[in-house]
C-alpha cells in the first residue's frame, strides 16, 4: 500500500474512481438531477483543482491501482473521501481520513473540520468523531448531512 500527494496527472484515475461509486452518493442511482456534482468529478475539474493551492489531494495505492482519495479545501473542509468499492471496509477511509487531518494540521489548522456526508457515509464519519449539524439537506440529487468535527473539544 502507498499514500502519496496527488498529481495532475492522477485526474482521470481519481474521476473514475468516484464516477464508480455514483449510486452511493447521489439521491437517483443513475445520478439523474446531480449535474453539478458530475461537472465536479469530471476529469478537467479535478485536474484544476489538483493545481490549485487551496485544495491539497492525497491517494492510496494498492497493487498499483487507485483505491482511494481524500482532498482537502481551504485546509478545513473534508472535500473528497472516497474508497474504491473493492476496499470497502478495510480500514482505508480512516488511513485517508487522518493522512488528510495530519497535513491539515501540520499546514496551521487549528482543529475544526467541516463536511457533507453522503448519507451512506455518515457511520463512517461518526466513527472518526464528525457530528451531525443542522438537518439533512437536499439539493441538485444530493442527499448528504453536514457535519463537523473539533479536536479540540476531545473529538
Amino acid at each position: 500500500m502507498k499514500l502519496r500527494f496527488a498529481q495532475a496527472a492522477d485526474a482521470d484515475a481519481i474521476s473514475a474512481l468516484v464516477i464508480g461509486l455514483l449510486p452511493f452518493l447521489t439521491i437517483s442511482g443513475d445520478a439523474s438531477g446531480a449535474d453539478n456534482f458530475l461537472a465536479t468529478i469530471q476529469p478537467d475539474a479535478i485536474a484544476r483543482n489538483l493545481v490549485d493551492a487551496n485544495f491539497r489531494y492525497q491517494l492510496v495505492e494498492r497493487d498499483g491501482a487507485l483505491a482511494g482519495v481524500v482532498a482537502l479545501r481551504g485546509n478545513s473542509h473534508l472535500y473528497n473521501l472516497y474508497v474504491a468499492r473493492q476496499f470497502h471496509g478495510q480500514g482505508l477511509g480512516r488511513l485517508l481520513w487522518e493522512a488528510g487531518r495530519d497535513d491539515a494540521l501540520a499546514r496551521g489548522n487549528p482543529g475544526s473540520f467541516t463536511l457533507n456526508s453522503s448519507i451512506y457515509g455518515l457511520p463512517m464519519y461518526e466513527r472518526l468523531g464528525f457530528q451531525s449539524e443542522g438537518p439533512v439537506m437536499e439539493k441538485d440529487g444530493l442527499r448528504y448531512q453536514p457535519m463537523r468535527l473539533s479536536l479540540s473539544s476531545g473529538q
